[in-house]
């Protein structure tokens, strides 16, 4: 969630980050947190945006900023029909 973390991670030899949208302090919810990091990771590292994506067009939101996947946790569970549900995220991207 913040610059410090990501650099300690990949200081260890992360090659593959997940950026949290959502601040464990407050827990809101913002998908600039992703925006915000996404140059500070390198070429070749797999960068996956989790927390706070409910629609497809967070999920092209996410894509254009250059992130290689989503985590997606809480708006799925609250679906009736989680496969329409995961068809509907990607239409925009798939």
């Amino acid at each position: 969630h913040e610059e410090s973390e990501m650099e300690s991670a990949l200081a260890a030899g992360a090659v593959c980050l997940g950026v949290n949208n959502r601040d464990l302090k407050t827990f809101a919810v913002d998908l600039a947190t992703t925006e915000r990091l996404k140059p500070l990771a390198p070429a070749g590292c797999t960068l996956i945006s989790e927390s706070g994506i409910r629609s497809a067009a967070d999920v092209a939101r996410l894509k254009a900023a250059g992130v290689h996947g989503v985590l997606v946790g809480e708006h799925l569970l609250r679906q009736a029909n989680l496969e329409q549900a995961v068809r509907d995220l990607m239409s925009k991207v798939w």
